[in-house]
């Protein structure tokens, strides 16, 4: 990393200004070597008509963290990265506190990268597995 942990965190929770990250209350509050973390209230603003949280959220909030990693790990002063796939699996809910997602790569190519995104709940239990494709363009 050529910034320090401070600097990231400080970049990727300012990029959320006017964005759906804010309206969704998306904090990014811990970054490694390899990995960014990010965590989202579960409020009445992100659930579903039956009072969890809505699948919709957890999948922004994935790509949220996903996209920003790939900003943050990849050299995008010479190139952009778009999400191009998303898939997800919802395996537990939830109805109030907080979820965490944290993204790790697991293949870093030129043009393609896949990341795992996992989505817990404050106690580490696992709420959804989300699996994200980007694309490197060159600027």
């Amino acid at each position: 990393m050529k910034y320090t942990k401070e600097e990231i965190l400080a970049k990727c929770n300012d990029m959320c200004k006017n964005t759906l990250m804010e309206t969704l209350s998306i904090e990014f509050i811990s970054v490694t070597d390899d990995t960014l973390v990010a965590k989202m209230p579960v409020t009445p603003r992100v659930h579903q008509p039956d009072g969890v949280l809505h699948g919709g959220a957890s999948v922004a909030l994935a790509e949220s963290i996903g996209s920003a990693a790939a900003f943050i790990f990849l050299d995008t002063e010479k190139a952009m990265i778009r999400g191009i796939e998303i898939a997800a699996n919802h395996v537990k809910s939830i109805r109030d506190g907080f979820v965490y997602a944290t993204a790790k790569i697991v293949h870093k190519g030129r043009t393609t990268q896949l990341w795992q995104i996992r989505i817990t709940n404050e106690a580490d239990e696992l709420i959804s597995l989300v699996k994200l494709t980007t694309l490197t363009l060159y600027k």
